[in-house]
């Protein structure tokens, strides 16, 4: 496609030149080439010139951000020079967010106590921006500030002032969580009556571990034992925003971290609290704690145990009570006085016939490895025997008869057999009906949720730095990060992946003529102006800056 013009010569000797869109097509006759007219302009002498100029803004929306750019320039003036462009949609966005819930004001106020001449917040916000847009080493954030990206900084941002941006947010890590919290209560009007709350482990790229500090071997739920760690706690609302984070050594127990959580957040003055968290953090030590101050807990509960209270519950006799679809229930009161307890059984129907499945698949597969054993009463089959009672999924329906022989366990399959979809729940709180406690703990995944952006999109793993300061620091990074992206989330009811992609086709372009230099962002698509509407934001302005030459 193309345009071309052709000329008629008049009466009076003069001549017309008329413009014209055509394409080339082959001439199903001739074989050969003919121009095929699609639109016709007018006269080359009286063209409608602001027609023309909507027709090419309009199809630089099918043009990459920078190609956009260079044909608006060389529309709007012949004397202007393209010089670059960068991304700015994505920063525009977080940084409007940050703004929305006072943490410029924030940081800004923790300053006041400081000498500090560079810019500080500004480097914390480049490094938040980072995590969220493009993850990169904090050395790689300097040049990535300067040349990817216009984060809209008011002055250069270089490494020093990013180490040491690391160091103040980390001198005032539990002041600034706090504020940063009740910045977003009031903001989203949350009721924070629930706060779930889990770990998970974030491997360090060294081989040898600190024995006094945080770098530790540990059990890796990255399946990375070969590697020291570091263990991530995260509290979150019931709408999945995170609350506080923690950071502590690598071998610390899940158990372990209930006591410190609990107490860190004592000072904040939550109203009615209800925590609550999986079974890796159940005793009976814990469940105390967690009642301390009024305070309550929804806690999962291990099916396969010998407890005698889960016991009791599972032989206890009544109907499931349907709630909703897939998901029934039946309240069961054990004990009296202060040694009573009160569980929720919580029953899937669909969970129980897949179950039920993966089980038959498993015992025939059992079956088979048995019939491959053959004659089991020689020495020669010893070491497949002992692979198969030691296999994590198989063995754990084999039992061994006196003999030496294996055999399938019956007993043991019938046990599974009665927990088929079901899992078991308990509670402190009396207030809550058996709904509202299943519906709740279903509502932890929002951290297993958080976890994985974090590992994921924001890539706080691997951990390459080795001082404890400087990984309490790069979580905390993390953690603002993933604060931004769930509250672009919640608003627009995309996933960050989706906005990232919107939002980094508006670029800011710089130009430059002999007058000056201008800074221009490209015309919004209608994706972009109804996700900035969603926001509440509003677009930022076409031309960003002019400077003039003196």
């Amino acid at each position: 496609m193309y345009v071309r013009t052709i000329s008629r010569k008049n009466k009076d000797g003069s001549i017309t030149t008329y413009v014209q869109l055509a394409h080339n097509v082959r001439d199903p006759q001739t074989g050969f080439a003919r121009a095929n007219v699609l639109y016709t302009f007018g006269r080359a002498d009286s063209l409608d010139i602001e027609a023309i100029r909507r027709l090419v803004k309009s199809l630089c929306r099918f043009l990459s951000p920078e190609d956009a750019l260079k044909a608006q320039a060389q529309m709007e003036s012949q004397v202007l020079r393209f010089v670059k462009s960068s991304p700015m949609g994505g920063a525009f966005v977080l940084r409007s967010l940050w703004e929305r819930l006072g943490l410029q004001k924030i940081l800004v106020q923790s300053l006041q106590s400081r000498e500090f001449r560079s810019p500080v917040e500004w480097a914390i916000f480049a490094m938040v921006a980072n995590r969220a847009l493009a993850p990169d080493s904090k050395r790689a954030v300097e040049e990535w500030v300067r040349e990817d990206v216009a984060p809209g900084n008011p002055e250069p941002i270089s490494l020093q002032h990013l180490y040491r941006a690391m160091d103040f947010l980390l001198e005032h890590e539990e002041i600034i969580q706090k504020e940063i919290f009740f910045a977003t209560a009031d903001l989203f009007n949350l009721e924070v009556d629930l706060l779930f709350f889990d770990t998970t482990t974030i491997y360090v790229e060294r081989d040898e571990e600190d024995e006094e500090g945080l770098r530790r071997y540990g059990h890796s739920k990255d399946r990375r034992p070969d590697l020291p760690q570091v263990v991530i706690g995260l509290a979150v609302t019931k709408e999945g925003l995170p609350v506080r984070c923690w950071v502590l050594p690598g071998n610390t127990q899940d158990m372990r971290t209930v006591e410190r959580v609990k107490k860190d957040l004592l000072g904040w003055r939550l109203s009615r609290l209800v925590w609550v968290m999986d079974r890796g953090m159940n005793s009976e030590e814990n469940r105390i704690f967690l009642q301390r101050a009024g305070g309550h807990y929804i806690l999962g509960e291990k099916l396969r145990d010998a407890q005698r209270e889960h016991k009791e519950v599972l032989s206890h006799r009544g109907r499931y009570q349907k709630v909703k679809e897939n998901l029934e229930v039946k309240e069961v009161i054990v004990g009296k006085g202060e040694r009573r307890r009160r569980f929720v059984l919580v029953y899937n129907p669909e969970q129980a016939k897949k179950d039920k499945a993966t089980r038959e698949r498993t015992l025939k597969k059992i079956e088979e490895a048995l019939s491959a054993l053959g004659d089991q009463r020689g020495k020669a089959h010893k070491k497949a025997v002992c692979a198969l009672l030691a296999h994590r999924t198989l063995g754990r329906y084999v039992k061994q008869k006196k003999t030496g022989a294996l055999k399938i366990d019956g007993a043991k399959v019938r046990a599974e057999e009665h927990l088929d979809g079901k899992y078991l729940l308990s509670t402190s709180d009396d207030t809550l009906t058996p709904e509202e406690v299943a519906l709740g703990y279903k509502q932890l995944m929002e951290v297993e949720r958080a976890f994985k952006t974090l590992k994921t999109t924001l890539e706080l793993r691997p951990l390459y730095h080795h001082k404890d300061e400087r990984i309490r620091s790069h979580v905390l990074l993390c953690f603002l990060s993933l604060l931004l992206v769930r509250i672009a989330e919640r608003q627009t009811g995309q996933t960050w992946d989706r906005l990232r992609a919107i939002l980094e086709r508006i670029h800011l372009g710089e130009f430059e003529s002999k007058d000056g230099r201008i800074l221009q962002r490209t015309e919004l698509i209608p994706d972009q102006a109804n996700l900035l509407k969603t926001l509440n934001i509003s677009p930022p302005p076409k031309i960003q800056k002019v400077d003039l030459k003196a």
